[in-house]
């Protein structure tokens, strides 16, 4: 980590390891993308709400890398899922060598939609000094393993910060739950909150929440397409963070629900660590309730 920096209600840290392999992904296909020479650093900024602590997906930081004053990389990391960090920003960064670097992270306004009075800036920018050698890289420890075809997932890492990726737990979402299935890989919740006010909706509707999440460590999956069938009817879910509920697909309803049917129209758009560069690309329906 290079320490932590806070502007107009975020955090951010900067943190990095040695290059890594990850996978590319665009709509159901998946691109493998290795580290190439020149490539130094794989950087990860994590983003979060100061106030909630809830871990922000929807920023796309821009990486200016600076040396002496001159701008030796430019970067805009991916969206990325991985079994140990959960979701983060990242991509590997060809540099000119081991030394000591000022990384700006430029935010842009928020891509979903945010609720429950978490922080919305049009726009932020943190400012770092990076600091790396050759042979502290060296020292990073690392271990292949290779379960492949094995159904499970690693521990998430503990870090003082950044806040977990983990979604809250069903029996901690407010509201009344329709139940948990399953899509694919893909864990499925869903929750109906009375009073849509915070929602843009009155206090006589109801939000209805779909939580997508790995199953394991119940990680968000962002940027995905859902929609819901409820009495006949369809409703496309608008992507949502929100304080209580974290990161969801909602819609706000005129009245009361019982069941609903979710599909998942778009796989999840976010790169891939190794371990699910085949997960959560099912676009099939999972019906809930009574």
């Amino acid at each position: 980590m290079s320490g932590v920096e806070t502007a107009d209600g975020y955090a951010c840290t900067l943190t990095y390891t040695i290059p890594e392999t990850f996978w590319l992904v665009g709509g159901t296909d998946t691109a493998k993308a290795t580290p190439t020479a020149g490539d130094e650093l794989h950087v990860m900024p994590v983003i979060w709400d100061v106030e909630t602590g809830q871990r922000l997906t929807d920023v796309s930081p821009m990486l200016r890398f600076i040396d002496d004053g001159s701008v030796v990389a430019s970067n805009a990391p991916w969206p990325m899922l991985a079994q140990r960090m959960g979701f983060h920003f990242g991509d590997n960064v060809a540099l000119p060598g081991g030394s000591t670097y000022d990384v700006t992270v430029h935010l842009g306004a928020p891509a979903a939609r945010r609720t429950g009075g978490l922080a919305t800036p049009e726009s932020t920018t943190f400012e770092f000094s990076l600091a790396y050698s050759a042979a502290e890289l060296d020292a990073i420890a690392y271990r292949t393993i290779d379960r492949a075809g094995e159904r499970g997932a690693l521990e998430p890492m503990t870090m003082q910060m950044p806040p977990g990726s983990a979604l809250p737990a069903a029996d901690a979402l407010p509201g009344r739950h329709l139940g948990r299935g399953t899509i694919g890989d893909a864990a499925i919740i869903v929750t109906v909150v009375d009073d849509a006010t915070r929602f843009g909706g009155s206090e006589s509707d109801t939000y209805l929440a779909v939580s997508p999440r790995t199953p394991y460590n119940e990680y968000p999956l962002p940027m995905a397409g859902f929609d819901a069938r409820i009495d006949g009817s369809d409703y496309d879910l608008v992507e949502t963070i929100d304080a209580e509920l974290g990161h969801h697909y909602g819609v706000v309803l005129d009245g009361d629900v019982s069941r609903a049917t979710i599909t998942l129209d778009v796989p999840p758009q976010v790169s891939r660590h190794g371990g699910y560069e085949t997960a959560f690309f099912d676009t099939t329906s999972v019906k809930l309730g009574e």
